[in-house]
């Protein structure tokens, strides 16, 4: 019976092939953690045997030996097929990413495909998920008298867990390990959480356009707080009708209540608290924007959040903290519920942000001559990005778009300049406090 090759499997004819036959190693390692070559077996599949020397068990050995990393120890044997002599070649290791010849590399199907940055970089990032969880890590310095014991009692009741003291309480939440407050602790029922975490921050602000800011206001707190005065900020500046129920006239917000407080709470729960930045709402004319630190965890992509899909949790300590007191119904369905409310829900990600867009009711984008509302189009990747940016915060620094970005200052100022020269952004005021404006391109 012929061989065939799988995701796990690689068939090469001979160890003259030893190269391209570490390549698939570390690509079956990548992708399964196993990995199995036979050398001796035709490309169609049939065994036509290995010449093997006193050397060649040895050599294969070396060689896989030497040219991936991290290390890893094959099992290296002789098997008999129809008569001639196979070599097998099986490996296992649970520390990709791999890298064969300085090369990181994914099998696909029976391919061996080389694997871009941004794969990488997931993999690299799934690999250390655990490792880099902000939730449950020690708060540095906090101690039990930094908890609001009064507002761990209101979340205790709301439960309907037993009343107890602060410590025993946080330690039957596991916010407390060891009887070490951890972030999630300080961030959800200490007494001023900002002390210990500056982004436990909320950012408001009115927009008449892309660049002019009526109403702005900043707001710190633990987070129950700030989901709260998010949605308070949000109902006061945005248009409220009326509906008759019954005999009484029920007040009816242009957007869902509903809908944009759970955008609230997911902006809250899921943001990257490694970033420094503040979780932002911003209502436009036409819009209303949440805006939250870190793009999507993991392998989540936004065409698999809006049917959704699960994947792990970035903060999951906070997440079960709001799944007791009914914040979060269900892991997964935040957005579906979003797009049951409000069907015209839009989502992106910008720089660092994940976002939020609601269509405001009957309203349209205000027009102003020279200048866009929208990002010109055909702009370079990375620079599209840095005009998205400034669209949404006109007042914005370099070193601020940079750490958005992820990127050096240097980097940065390059391309500012460079839409510059295109005539595409222009920066008026003095250098410090003045603004950012996006131009309309001629034709």
């Amino acid at each position: 019976m012929p061989f065939k090759e799988t995701e796990t499997l690689e068939l090469k004819k001979s160890t003259s092939e030893l190269k391209e036959a570490i390549i698939s190693i570390s690509a079956m390692l990548n992708k399964h953690g196993r990995a199995e070559v036979i050398f001796g077996v035709s490309d169609d599949g049939a065994p036509v045997g290995q010449t093997i020397g006193k050397k060649t068990l040895r050599e294969i050995s070396s060689a896989i030996s030497s040219h991936i990393e991290p290390k890893v120890y094959p099992k290296i044997s002789e098997e008999a097929h129809e008569g001639n002599i196979c070599v097998r070649v099986a490996v296992e290791g649970a520390h990709a990413p791999y890298y064969a010849y300085s090369r990181a590399y994914m099998r696909t199907a029976d391919e061996d495909r080389p694997m871009g940055s941004s794969q990488l970089e997931a993999m690299i990032l799934g690999k250390n998920r655990e490792a880099l969880r902000w939730d449950d890590k020690p708060c540095q310095d906090a101690k039990l008298g930094d908890i609001d014991h009064e507002k761990l009692r209101r979340f205790l009741n709301k439960a309907h867990l037993e009343s107890s003291s602060t410590d025993v309480a946080l330690r039957n939440l596991g916010l407390s390990p060891g009887g070490k407050l951890t972030n999630a602790a300080v961030l959800l029922f200490g007494r001023a959480p900002q002390k210990f975490m500056r982004n436990a921050q909320l950012r408001c602000a009115v927009f008449t356009n892309a660049y002019s800011i009526i109403d702005q206001k900043d707001y710190e707190g633990d987070l129950f707080l700030l989901i709260e005065e998010a949605q308070s900020y949000i109902l006061k500046n945005i248009h409220i009708g009326e509906r008759m129920e019954g005999l009484y006239r029920a007040d009816v917000p242009e957007i869902s209540q509903e809908a944009f407080r759970e955008a609230i709470i997911n902006a809250f729960c899921h943001r990257d608290y490694y970033n420094p930045q503040e979780v932002q709402v911003a209502i436009f004319p036409d819009r209303l924007e949440i805006r939250s630190p870190g793009r999507l965890y993991g392998d989540l992509t936004i065409a698999s959040i809006r049917k959704g899909g699960v994947s792990a949790r970035r903060n999951p300590l906070i997440a079960r903290m709001l799944h007791r007191v009914h914040f979060i119904e269900k892991w997964g369905r935040g957005i579906p519920k979003i797009l049951s409310i409000e069907p015209g829900t839009e989502f992106k990600e910008v720089g660092q942000q994940f976002i939020t867009v609601f269509k405001r009711k009957n309203a349209a984008p205000e027009k102003i001559p020279g200048k866009l509302t929208e990002s010109p189009k055909k702009v370079p990747g990375k620079s599209q990005e840095i005009l998205d940016i400034i669209i949404s915060d006109p007042a914005i620094t370099r070193a601020e778009i940079a750490q958005k970005l992820g990127v050096p200052p240097d980097t940065i100022q390059s391309r500012l300049r460079k839409l510059i020269k295109d005539g595409l952004l222009k920066h008026v005021g003095p250098k410090k406090g003045g603004k950012w404006e996006v131009i309309q391109p001629p034709g």
